[in-house]
């Protein structure tokens, strides 16, 4: 190679390496600038969960959940007092106005993205946490916006969890651990929670859903042993503490005398009462543009030669619904 050859490819490869927007410096910069983004972030958000737990982040809380060693976490707590993120108060760590709206954004992606990836994509939903975390941080403030729309504007996560609104509002978490609960009347399961992920992963397995209606049929120091009214799980008490649980709403009265859809005979006139709580996302979105929604009156008009879908009068207007989708929408025969 001569000289001439020579040079010119050294001036390519520094090019490559110093240009300032697409070179190897530059990509660099913007991948440890997304990183460094994402630290702050996290940081922001074990902050606000600790002020939602009635307790003060410390700088050795927050090291032990990023896992970064002192100097690093103490640069990084530096870093957010300088943006005005966050305020020391002696070993203590404090939300400013500005940090709580930005912990509130990252809350409400990593949320959303989980009743996505739940509803929408299938996920399993042992896998949901990890993957919304790694989708948290690249959303926008309007891309936000319109995830939310386009899931209907869900409220909670598929864990049970507060969804904040876009005005940064968020409804307080709801329940108790079915190992506080003393009645013994039925409590509908309102939050799982997924840490540590092998309880999670035992509740999962064993059947145990959000919104299941359950009672305390045995308790002892070694188990609980719950029941539907037709299955009994069994949980170790650290397992079963795990599990949230509310008294029924007194709106269950008036579903408990509802039937689903799917079963209306022919021409059989009826009053929606309420969608089923596991209709959630795009399919929600979906029911209620279609005017599904309670005090609504509709009846089936036409039969399917297959069985399905079925027509359904509703509103003035003929739509098709599966029986799957049917049977998510409880009615009261009129």
């Amino acid at each position: 190679m001569n000289i001439t050859v020579w040079m010119a490819t050294a001036l390519i490869l520094l090019a490559a390496i110093l240009l300032p927007r697409v070179g190897l410096a530059a990509i660099y910069r913007s991948y440890r600038a997304a990183q460094e983004r994402e630290q702050v972030e996290d940081a922001l958000k074990h902050l606000l969960d600790r002020e939602h737990q009635g307790r003060r982040a410390t700088p050795e809380s927050i090291g032990g959940t990023l896992d970064l060693p002192r100097a690093k976490t103490i640069q990084l707590i530096e870093h957010m007092e300088a943006q005005g993120l966050v305020e020391s108060h002696g070993i203590e760590l404090r939300l400013t106005a500005e940090g709580e709206r930005w912990a509130l954004h990252v809350l409400r992606a990593h949320r959303l993205w989980e009743r996505y990836l739940a509803d929408e994509a299938r996920m399993p939903l042992n896998k949901i946490h990890g993957e919304a975390q790694k989708r948290e941080h690249s959303l926008t403030e309007a891309q936000l916006n319109e995830l939310d729309a386009a899931l209907g504007h869900p409220t909670r996560d598929p864990h049970g969890d507060p969804i904040p609104s876009r005005e940064g509002k968020m409804n307080r978490a709801e329940g108790m651990p079915i190992t506080a609960w003393q009645a013994e009347s039925p409590a509908r399961i309102v939050h799982l929670e997924d840490e540590p992920a092998l309880a999670y992963q035992q509740i999962l397995a064993a059947g145990l859903r959000l919104g299941q209606d359950i009672r305390v049929i045995e308790k002892n120091s070694h188990r609980y042993v719950l029941s539907d009214g037709e299955s009994e799980y069994k949980l170790a008490p650290a397992v079963a503490s795990n599990i949230y649980v509310t008294a029924l709403p007194e709106s269950e009265m008036l579903k408990r005398e509802a039937i689903p859809l799917a079963e209306l005979t022919h021409g059989q006139r009826a009053q929606i009462v309420a969608l089923d709580d596991s209709v959630q996302g795009f399919t929600r979105r979906r029911f209620l543009d279609l005017g599904l929604t309670p005090g609504t009156a509709i009846h089936p008009e036409l039969a399917n030669f297959f069985g399905e879908p079925r027509a359904y009068r509703v509103r003035g207007t003929m739509i098709a619904l599966r029986n799957d989708q049917a049977s998510q929408i409880w009615v009261k025969p009129v």
